[in-house]
């Protein structure tokens, strides 16, 4: 059987009366937890404004969890870039590089990761359709930057050097990620390895992966792993409990509630909750998630890396805490790494 290496993907979620340093509390132990039991990656996802969820800045969150681990590779997951000045991404991971060379990804979106009004404030006014249509020259732009041997740019009539940091030995790898086929192709067309969001919707990977290895023009081979949601425990009752809170914030989402103003919450509170979809919509929110035992789960992942031909799955884990459980770590979503990592090794 071909080996599958596992990867945690993290959003830092904010439950009921948790602070926001309770939370990165939370990841600092379960990042510590993916390293020790073996995981490849670590990634941080960026999103904004929102009770629920308190990755706002990948970079710093990277710094964080790279200092507290030891050889894990630590990356975004990803840095929404419409958002950010591409220099100023390029001077972040340069310099995280520097500091863990050989540890860091550079994961980059091309969606706000936000409400359309945060959106604007992260921009500063500038309209989404400028960044979005200048995003494949920003992509190049943060490559060039990072190089050792830095960018020339021209103002003017003058060409100018610029670099994201001086003396750089090496620069992290850049990849693109997405939900629909337009990163696909332009990873395919850059030569960058590439992730589907295939933990956002679930569907539309196949196609994606497929437009991504067909417009490869990139040296060597396609370099691309699957996303997946995903909660162990000790049955898929159990498991199911324990989805329920992001359950409920998917289905928030699904209605439009964007700015969302409630944290995550508690699974005691998710079982009491009004649906907020029809129960048979709110049911097939986890049609693609793995939920179940280890060997449940492993299984699903094994047979997910065959179907998309990856040997490698990034999996989200989405576990809830009981309300009486520490508020500066979440058994479950350790428990659902550390089981993980065991089956598959």
């Amino acid at each position: 059987m071909t080996s599958l290496a596992l990867s945690v993907l993290d959003l830092v979620p904010v439950r009921t009366g948790q602070t926001t340093g309770q939370a990165l509390e939370s990841s600092r132990r379960l990042a510590k937890v993916a390293d020790e039991a073996g995981a490849r990656r670590y990634w941080l996802a960026e999103h904004h404004n929102t009770r629920s969820v308190a990755s706002t800045s990948p970079p710093v969150i990277i710094a964080m969890l790279a200092a507290a681990t030891e050889r894990i590779r630590v990356g975004s997951g990803g840095v929404m870039l419409p958002n950010h000045a591409p220099l100023a991404v390029a001077e972040q991971f340069a310099l995280l590089e520097a500091a863990y060379p050989g540890r860091i990804d550079l994961g980059i979106g091309r969606a706000p990761g936000t409400d359309p009004v945060t959106s604007w404030a992260l921009r500063a006014g500038l309209s989404d359709e400028d960044a979005v249509r200048r995003f494949p020259d920003y992509v190049q732009q943060v490559e060039a930057y990072m190089n050792p041997g830095g960018a020339r740019i021209q103002i003017g009539p003058r060409e100018h050097d610029v670099r994201a940091t001086p003396l750089a030995q090496q620069a992290p790898p850049v990849w693109l990620l997405g939900s629909s086929d337009y990163s696909a192709r332009l990873a395919g067309q850059l030569g960058l390895p590439y992730v589907f969001a295939h933990h956002f919707a679930g569907r539309g990977t196949a196609e994606a992966l497929d437009l991504y290895r067909t417009s490869w023009l990139g040296e060597g081979p396609p370099q691309t792993f699957l996303t997946v949601n995903a909660v162990v425990a000790d049955s898929r009752e159990e498991a199911e409990r324990l989805a329920l809170p992001f359950q409920h914030m998917m289905a928030r989402l699904a209605v439009g509630a964007l700015m969302d103003p409630t944290p995550l919450m508690t699974v005691d509170e998710a079982l009491e909750a009004r649906l907020l979809l029809p129960a048979d919509r709110f049911a097939a929110i986890t049609a693609p998630w793995l939920l179940g035992t280890a060997d449940e789960v492993a299984d699903g992942m094994r047979q997910l890396a065959g179907q998309f031909d990856v040997t490698e799955v990034m999996v989200q884990p989405i576990a809830g805490s009981y309300a009486d459980e520490p508020l500066e770590s979440t058994e479950a979503r350790e428990r659902t790494v550390r089981e993980l990592a065991r089956v598959l090794a």
